[in-house]
C-alpha cells in the first residue's frame, strides 16, 4: 500500500469522505476507506498546509486511494485486519482460570449426556440424556427410574461419563466430560441429596416415586475442550480430587437475571459497551452469562455472527458490584463515543474536491478527550 509523510493530521471519513490513520510502524498515514471508526486512539484534527495539499489531494483521489483498502476500517475483513482485532482483544480479556471455569459451568448446567456401558449391546456405549444437579464436592445427581435402561447398565457396570456443553448449538464452544463411578446414594443421606437435586428441579415431583433411587457419579477424571470461541481456553483434563476442591464462581449464579435484563431493555448499551471494548463497530451484541472477571456475548457483524469475551475493568465483589461495574463501562463507552463525533459542518467537501483547509468559518473541528500520541 502507498504511503506518504504527512506527520500531524487524521482525517475521519464523514457521510462519505476517506479518512488517514496512523501507521503503527512509523509517522506515516495510511489512506482508506470507512463508514465508522473501529480505532480507539484517532489524532486530533487540524489544517493541512498548502503545500502539503496537492500531494494529499493527487492520492486522495487517485484509484489505489478509491479502492475497498482496510486499514482500520468496515472492510477489515478483506485483510484480515478483523481477525486481528479480535484475537488481540481475546488474547487479553480476563477470564476465570480453566479449572474454576470447568468447575463452574458443570456447577451451574442441569442437563447432560450420559454414556453407560451397554449391557444389551455388550461392547457398545450406550448414551442417554439426563437431568442432573450437582453437590457440594461437584459430583453430579441424578434421579433414575429401576426402568430406565441406563439404570441397568448403570447396576452393571458402574462406569460411565457425563457431557455437558455449555452451547448445544453451538459445537465451537466448550464441552465438558466427566468420567467417574455411579454410586447408588445411601438412605442416610437421601433427604439431603433431594433437596439438592430439588433446588435444580424444583418441579421433579417423580423422584419420590417408588422406582426412582438417587445416584452420585463420583468423579475420577474431567476433561475440557473448546472450539473456536472460545480457544483460549484450549483443551486439557483434571484429576477427580482438582475438580473436587475447585471453587464455583460466586457471581456466575446472577448470570440470568442479569443478562435477561440486559438482553431486555439495555441491548444498545450492551452493544456500545462491546464496540468501547472491541474497538469494533458489531451491528448487535447479546449477553450470554457472566462470572466474576466478565462477561461474554453473541456479537454480530457484516452478516457474521460469533462469541466474545468482555471483562471486567476489575474483579466484581457482588451482584451489586457487577451493576457498578456495567454502569462504568457504559459511561467509559458513551465517553468515548462522544469523542469520535467530532462536529464538522461542511457542504460535502469530498464531492467539492476541497481538502479540510478549504473549509470556511462554518466548520468546526475538534476530538475531546482523545489520544493525540
Amino acid at each position: 500500500m502507498k504511503t506518504f509523510a504527512l506527520p500531524t493530521s487524521i482525517y475521519p471519513r464523514i457521510n462519505g469522505a476517506l479518512f488517514l490513520s496512523r501507521h503503527q510502524k512509523g509517522q506515516q498515514f495510511l489512506l482508506s476507506r470507512s463508514a465508522r471508526f473501529l480505532s480507539p486512539s484517532p489524532t486530533l484534527l487540524c489544517r493541512v498546509s498548502a503545500s502539503e495539499r496537492p500531494t494529499l489531494a493527487a492520492y486522495l483521489f487517485s484509484p489505489m486511494a478509491m479502492a475497498p483498502q482496510a486499514v482500520i476500517s468496515d472492510e477489515v475483513n478483506e485483510d484480515g485486519n478483523f481477525s486481528h482485532l479480535i484475537k488481540a482483544h481475546q488474547e487479553s480479556a480476563t477470564r476465570l482460570p480453566p479449572l474454576e471455569e470447568v468447575r463452574t459451568l458443570f456447577d451451574r448446567s442441569t442437563r447432560g449426556m450420559l454414556s453407560t456401558f451397554s449391557q444389551k449391546h455388550v461392547g457398545y456405549p450406550s448414551g442417554s440424556m439426563v437431568d442432573f444437579a450437582c453437590d457440594s464436592d461437584g459430583a453430579p445427581i441424578l434421579a433414575i427410574s429401576s426402568l430406565a435402561v441406563h439404570t441397568k447398565d448403570l447396576l452393571a457396570n458402574p462406569k460411565c461419563s457425563l457431557l455437558v456443553a455449555k452451547d448445544p448449538e453451538d459445537r465451537t464452544d466448550l464441552v465438558i466430560t466427566l468420567h467417574g463411578d455411579a454410586i447408588s446414594v445411601s438412605e442416610d443421606k437421601r433427604e439431603l441429596v433431594r433437596a439438592a437435586y430439588l433446588k435444580t428441579h424444583p418441579g421433579a415431583f417423580w423422584v419420590d416415586f417408588g422406582d426412582f433411587q438417587f445416584i452420585r457419579i463420583e468423579p475420577k477424571v474431567v476433561r475440557y475442550v473448546s472450539g473456536v470461541a472460545t480457544a483460549l481456553l484450549g483443551s486439557g483434563e483434571f484429576s477427580g480430587e482438582q475438580f473436587k476442591s475447585a471453587t464455583v464462581d460466586p457471581i456466575s449464579q446472577f448470570a440470568a437475571p442479569v443478562t435477561s435484563h440486559m438482553n431486555r431493555d439495555h441491548s444498545e448499551d450492551t452493544k456500545a459497551i462491546v464496540q468501547y471494548s472491541t474497538s469494533v463497530s458489531v451491528d448487535f451484541a447479546q449477553m450470554l452469562d457472566l462470572d466474576s472477571f466478565g462477561f461474554n456475548v453473541k456479537a454480530g457483524y457484516q452478516g457474521k455472527t460469533f462469541k466474545l469475551r468482555i471483562p471486567f475493568p476489575r474483579r466484581a465483589e457482588d451482584r451489586k458490584d457487577v451493576k457498578t461495574l456495567i454502569v462504568e463501562m457504559l459511561q467509559a463507552a458513551k465517553s468515548k463515543t462522544q469523542g469520535y463525533k467530532s462536529r464538522i459542518t461542511c457542504l460535502n467537501w469530498v464531492n467539492q474536491n476541497l481538502l479540510p483547509g478549504d473549509l470556511g468559518s462554518d466548520s468546526e473541528f475538534y476530538s475531546p478527550g482523545l489520544d493525540v500520541a
